[in-house]
């Protein structure tokens, strides 16, 4: 075992005989990272974040002809992130929170904030407030989370799972009411006077009105199941959310999909009595959506709701009148709708999907827009970009526009796309020295197709070696350029700069991944059920043995989160194949995972599924198969990790020192899952690239 210690010189290029190559691994990273765009409730400014280098700051347009400002003046790559902007009703005030971990799936010990930059000052998650001239300096306001902005300028977010309050200067910060449950969800009353929220207890949850402190809280008619997405009607008379049923509990759920069937209720704000506007079917594909933010749920004009269902296979936008009935579907079939966004009257509603006109649209995202009355979609953005997360404006959309060379920048639709001023990458992005990667599909031994996108090295010639790419999730979908999200940004990155390195690489988009269909996202044993996404992996690899180009004794593996565990099971089930990895925050035992989430009494309480829901656990992870591990391997972890705990490579590591196989470790103290800090994941990236180069170029 060989622990790495990155020095200066490794993290900022790698060198040796190829240094001369077009393309650092410096300049492949220094892309401006555009995310967390929202628009005013009148649709007349957008805000959104701009990363460069680790610094985050935000930015705001009022106009599509004006010059955005930014609002913020944070200079230090610490990793606090910037998250949740939200406009207060006047647009003359953005709020948003910085700090925390939030993509994290469980809290840290006592609930402490991420550090990555290991200050010897505890942070903490902070509600901010900037003003959209950007005249005066922002600043915090206080210490929670989530914030909703009502029409009377009351602030309402959330701190240690219940609501506070807070006033635009800062002052009078203080619970606002008590609930048993823990808080999420926040939506004021279009008049300002009444909020509403989801109340999470103990399997189950509940929505609550509060009114006020001389009034008691107004529960909506509650059951069984799990209320969510609280959403008021124009008039503030009536509150339309989701009803789910939870199905299978404690460990047998782990064996079998059960249907999650849900409904739309609909209910009165004075009384509470709530009845059911839709309920979905009873089959598998009509559980409730559990990718892009669940059922998307809006009020639209005309009384309307809109929500998105994949009863269809593939998950689309849908209407129902809020009095009940049948719903009626607005977009097509053969793609998945992802962000959804409705305009400020209420009656268009703007999505980001995998279609369009272009060859290979099913591996992009474009924009259209779609009249809530139904009708014809219309495409807003076309061609080989990618185009994702629209903020509605009041004359047109707000969109994140990128490209296979260009991580993405704002523009403003109205109705033609304009990409606004500032926004020019660093001098040092290497952008025009990318390559284009190529769509691909190959077969599975199932024979299910399988597609990926192939980097292949410029001008390079004779067999090459090859790494294949397997992204975490694992509901995520691998595009033809820059993703959406800040982890597979960087991933590109990585694919990019390996490839001016001389590596062929193919990223897979293996079952289990979004874009291709419910049942492409969810194979019966996939996962800990039985693993049958392997044959997934194991065949990109076959895939790139019969190339002409890729030598078949070169072949290597990285990924991070599912994508760690895809590696190290590649590792350990052929390392005939596979000749080195690099194993980032992977998940190494499945039935570890298990325990720690639902414990180990419920056998004494009757589940009699523990013991095979453990043991097909068990044998569907990667440390089932360590004894046929023979290639060597990277092991890399941030050690505040809060979505894969440390003790999954802290296992496999044991394992492997125990059976002799070589191994190499990269641990960061401080940081989380997602490395927050562009230092963190540049540590990362050329850890990952230089040992690649060192196993599979003798």
């Amino acid at each position: 075992m060989r622990t790495l210690l990155i020095a200066g010189a490794m993290l900022w290029g790698l060198v040796g005989p190829a240094a001369a190559a077009p393309m650092s691994l410096k300049g492949a990273m220094a892309y401006p990272f555009t995310s967390g765009l929202v628009s005013s409730p009148d649709g007349k400014r957008i805000a959104w974040v701009r990363e460069v280098a680790g610094v985050r700051n935000i930015w705001v347009a009022s106009g599509s002809a004006a010059q955005p400002v930014q609002v913020t003046g944070f200079a230090e790559d610490d990793g606090q992130e910037l998250t949740q902007l939200v406009f207060a009703t006047d647009g003359q005030s953005l709020f948003f929170v910085r700090g925390g971990d939030q993509d994290g799936n469980w809290a840290a010990a006592g609930n402490l904030a991420p550090n990555p930059d290991a200050s010897p000052d505890e942070p903490k998650v902070m509600l901010w407030r900037a003003d959209t001239s950007g005249a005066t300096p922002a600043k915090p306001l206080a210490e929670c989370d989530a914030p909703a902005i009502s029409a009377k300028g009351v602030i309402a977010c959330e701190k240690a799972g219940q609501v506070w309050t807070v006033s635009a200067d800062g002052k009078d910060f203080a619970r606002a009411f008590f609930d048993r449950g823990r808080i999420a969800d926040m939506a004021w009353s279009p008049d300002g006077s009444r909020l509403a929220y989801v109340s999470r207890r103990e399997g189950h949850a509940l929505i609550g009105i509060f009114g006020g402190p001389a009034l008691p809280i107004t529960y909506l008619q509650a059951a069984s199941g799990v209320d969510g997405s609280p959403t008021w009607s124009p008039d503030g008379k009536r509150i339309a959310f989701t009803r789910r049923w939870t199905g299978m509990d404690g460990y047998g759920r782990f064996l079998a999909f059960e249907p999650q069937p849900w409904a739309i209720m609909v209910a009165d704000t004075a009384t509470g009595a709530a009845r059911q506007a839709w309920a979905s079917g009873t089959a598998l594909r009509d559980s409730f959506p559990d990718v892009t933010g669940g059922a998307n749920l809006h009020w639209a004009a005309g009384d309307r709701l809109v929500f998105l269902s994949a009863a269809t296979n593939w998950q689309q936008l849908y209407t129902v009148p809020a009095s009940g009935g049948a719903a009626t579907r607005l977009t097509g079939d053969g793609f998945m709708v992802e962000h959804v966004a409705l305009s400020p009257h209420g009656s268009t509603l703007y999505y980001s999907a995998n279609t369009g006109a272009a060859v290979d649209d099913d591996t992009r995202r474009h924009v259209f827009s779609v009249k809530v009355g139904g009708g014809q979609a219309v495409p807003v953005t076309s061609g080989t970009g990618l185009e994702w997360t629209p903020a509605a404006t009041n004359d047109g959309v707000a969109l994140i526009a990128a490209s296979a060379r260009d991580a993405g920048a704002v523009q403003w639709c109205a109705p033609r796309c304009a990409t606004l001023a500032g926004q020019a990458a660093p001098a040092d992005f290497a952008g025009a020295a990318m390559v284009m990667p190529e769509k691909v599909t190959w077969k599975a031994p199932d024979g299910t197709t399988i597609h990926g996108q192939l980097f292949r090295p410029a001008g390079a010639t004779g067999k090459r070696p090859a790494v294949v790419f397997v992204h975490g999730g694992p509901p995520r979908q691998m595009l033809l350029g820059f993703s959406s999200m800040r982890y597979y940004a960087n991933a590109y990155a990585l694919n990019q700069y390996l490839a001016s390195r001389g590596f062929v690489v193919l990223s897979v988009n293996y079952r289990l991944g979004i874009g291709y269909g419910w049942d492409f996202q969810h194979p019966a044993t996939g996962g800990p059920r039985g693993a049958s996404e392997y044959q997934d992996v194991i065949s990109s690899a076959r895939y790139l043995q019969s190339r002409a180009d890729v030598d078949p004794a070169r072949i290597g593996i990285w990924g991070g989160s599912y994508g760690g565990l895809l590696t190290a099971q590649a590792l350990g089930r052929n390392s005939d194949v596979f000749k080195a990895g690099v194993d980032i925050h992977g998940v190494h035992d499945w039935s570890r995972t298990m325990i720690e989430t639902l414990g180990t009494g419920i056998k004494s309480y009757g589940d009699t599924n523990r013991d095979k829901a453990l043991q097909t656990a068990w044998t569907s992870s990667p440390l089932a198969d360590v004894a046929g591990w023979r290639s060597p391997v990277l092991l890399i972890h941030g050690d505040d990790d809060r979505n894969v705990r440390i003790n999954q490579t802290i296992a496999l590591a044991a394992e492997l020192r125990a059976r002799g196989v070589s191994f190499e470790e990269l641990i960061i103290p401080n940081e989380i899952h997602d490395f927050l800090r562009h230092a963190g994941w540049h540590q990362v990236n050329a850890a990952t690239a230089d040992y690649l180069e060192r196993q599979l170029k003798p």
